[in-house]
């Protein structure tokens, strides 16, 4: 007879594994979305709201979805979790810092670049006073302030185009340590579950 309370027997235990498992690819598929959409979204100089985002799409991962775990007989489809999970978390990674790598100089050096970026800077701001030519000699400070906006605008657009460029570095970079670090969380509680289990 049956009461309506749910049933403890293996069929049951599968189906949860199952359904943690599609919540879990769910989740890496939201996140890895809302990345790209963020990145398709994104134009000219990168903003702090861009590390907001990507913090916030990483705290998503870490807080409702689990590293993938080997299981016996499917190591190629646990390849393929732990690659998906890690590039989307390489992917949020570098939405993250990319503000940070575009404004200092020394998380990202850009040999060079940046002082050809400054070069722009004064171009720009050359642009803009020939542009309004003698109208700037009525009013200086809009003059000074046209260019101070023109050059700052050129030097992070140039800024933003190098930054982009080296973004995929880094995303790869932070998804190998993502699969390490999930590899070895793994591997650590293995061992510390096989000695209970002799």
């Amino acid at each position: 007879m049956d009461d309506g309370s749910p049933r403890r027997g293996s069929q049951g235990t599968v189906t949860v594994g199952a359904d943690r498992g599609a919540g879990n690819r769910a989740g890496v598929l939201g996140t890895a979305l809302a990345g790209v959409l963020a990145f398709a979204l994104s134009s000219g100089s990168w903003q702090w709201f861009s590390t907001y985002l990507g913090v916030t799409l990483l705290a998503v991962i870490f807080s409702f979805t689990r590293p993938p775990g080997p299981t016996p007989g499917a190591r190629s489809e646990y390849v393929r979790a732990l690659s998906a999970y890690s590039l989307v978390v390489g992917l949020c990674t570098a939405l993250a810092v990319a503000p940070a790598m575009q404004r200092w100089a020394w998380f990202f050096p850009m040999p060079g670049t940046r002082t050809e970026c400054a070069h722009l800077g004064s171009y720009a701001a050359l642009q803009a006073q020939a542009a309004l030519g003698e109208l700037g000699g009525h009013d200086s400070a809009a003059l000074a302030y046209a260019q101070n906006d023109q050059s700052r605008r050129a030097v992070d657009d140039c800024l933003a185009s190098t930054t982009t460029l080296w973004l995929p570095v880094y995303a790869l970079a932070a998804a190998l340590l993502a699969a390490l670090g999930s590899w070895l969380v793994w591997r650590t509680g293995a061992l510390r579950q096989a000695p209970r289990r002799r």
